[in-house]
């Protein structure tokens, strides 16, 4: 049975290799520059804010605004500190980037490699974190469809730039969706016991009360968020 579990636990990490060679890289300039933007954190902070607005002008009160910031900081702590006080030293998995095996077949954009370990990918989860939790705050088709697409490339971006195995995304992924659901339960549990539920019937808001009007902002900033991300990349290329 020990013979069993050791050649299916090298058979998964022999689909994990082949799987990322078959999304990592491109071998087109253009796209690994605008990868390399569209991974980092950083350029993502225009959109942090448009959320961040969404969330204080449809709410009431400072209490519930405070309630909403306190359960994503919550979220926000138990995803890094779970994946990188615990999870990811006690795995110590190599990133495929810097594993010396893989040498011949990843490949590396601007000598970008990562830090520290590789299962499983924070990307993922804090971005699936943010999408599932907001998603579900919300309650809006439109936005909920850019969130996890926004989320999704978050992803893809790890394995296209070989940081991490298609099984670190995958867990990351999975463990994000169980902190946003967790947390939003939490959440929704406090905010019941001193407001009243309410469920809006208009064309103008959500039916927990968000602006369509303050989601086409948010959406906006994505995508000028985007299209300055190719506006870089391609003058990256000159450089």
């Amino acid at each position: 049975s020990n013979k069993i579990l050791v050649m299916s636990v090298e058979d998964i990490v022999r689909y994990d290799k082949t799987l990322l060679s078959l999304m990592n890289g491109s071998n087109n300039i253009f796209i690994d520059q605008l990868i390399l933007l569209l991974t980092n954190e950083y350029t993502w902070i225009p959109l942090y804010i448009s959320l961040l607005y969404l969330v204080i002008k449809n709410n009431e009160s400072w209490g519930q605004i405070l309630l909403i910031l306190m359960t994503v900081g919550c979220c926000m702590l138990l995803s890094n500190g779970l994946n990188g006080g615990f999870i990811k030293p006690f795995v110590g998995r190599i990133r495929p980037s810097i594993d010396s095996s893989l040498a011949e077949s990843i490949s590396i954009v601007d000598d970008y490699t990562g830090h520290g370990y590789s299962f499983y990918s924070a990307h993922a989860c804090n971005t699936f974190t943010i999408a599932l939790f907001i998603s579900l705050l919300v309650r809006s088709k439109l936005l909920s469809t850019l969130l996890f697409s926004w989320a999704l490339l978050n992803s893809w971006s790890r394995l296209y730039l070989g940081v991490h195995y298609p099984s670190d995304v995958l867990t990351g992924i999975v463990v994000g969706c169980v902190i946003a659901t967790l947390a939003y339960s939490c959440f929704l549990y406090i905010y019941r016991l001193r407001n009243p539920k309410i469920n809006y019937v208009s064309t103008q808001f959500t039916k927990t009360g968000y602006s369509l009007t303050d989601i086409d902002l948010v959406m906006t900033c994505f995508f000028l968020t985007l299209i300055f991300c190719i506006i870089c990349a391609v003058i990256n290329l000159g450089i």
